[in-house]
């Protein structure tokens, strides 16, 4: 019997990014429904009632929730391709470090520089900046951060940059100017198919936050 993979996500989001990309790393055919993060839908209460958030991956009628999770979960059932995450011990414990460091500072600094002014602002701008040079540290001179292999340290970062173009906006930066190498890799991840055709436009999720802070603004 062939799997039935759904996946509840927003387009926008970097972390169903993730999701999206490893599927597409594993040619695994899936359903997508795609979610008003602000009208949260009954199915999305249902299937994840804890955090009541995307992504949400349902395999044959079994929920798996949190975007680093689940793409360990597709590496680990669908492995005939592609592999994933790393085999050796350390490495994986080290991607997994990374990957953890950036669900946990990155998108809350943005937010802080997003809904911010003044002295705040500049504070959070600088410290979104800080971690990407300790995210470009990390690559060093690697082609991908699992060295020649695309990897989960890959799969997890390379959806971020979608955002790019609206932290700098936001922000008044460049990401090019502070952080290159990390740039670079950007460009070279983007050459593989499974990214390019995954990924939104860098234009399409800015225009997507500026509605969403008229939004905000008007509630």
């Amino acid at each position: 019997m062939a799997d039935e993979v759904v996946l509840l996500d927003t387009w926008a989001s970097m972390f169903g990014m993730r999701v999206r990309l490893a599927l597409a790393e594993k040619g695994v055919n899936y359903d997508y429904i795609e979610q008003d993060i602000e009208n949260k839908s009954p199915l999305l209460l249902q299937m994840n009632p804890i955090h009541k958030k995307i992504p949400v991956l349902i395999h044959n009628g079994r929920t798996i929730l949190e975007s680093a999770i689940i793409v360990e979960y597709i590496d680990e059932v669908w492995n005939h391709k592609n592999p994933i995450m790393p085999s050796d011990p350390y490495d994986r414990a080290q991607a997994r470090f990374w990957v953890d460091f950036i669900d946990k500072k990155t998108y809350v600094t943005w937010r802080k520089m997003w809904l911010s002014e003044g002295e705040e602002h500049e504070a959070s701008k600088k410290e979104l900046i800080s971690i990407f040079k300790q995210l470009e540290d990390e690559l060093g001179d690697k082609t991908f951060y699992g060295g020649d292999t695309f990897g989960f340290l890959d799969i997890a970062l390379i959806p971020f940059s979608r955002w790019f173009y609206t932290y700098e906006t936001y922000g008044n930066f460049k990401m090019e100017l502070d952080c290159p190498k990390l740039m670079a890799w950007v460009k070279r991840c983007f050459q593989r198919e499974t990214v390019s055709n995954t990924l939104p436009d860098d234009k399409k999720v800015y225009d997507y936050v500026v509605a969403w802070e008229k939004r905000l603004k008007n509630n």
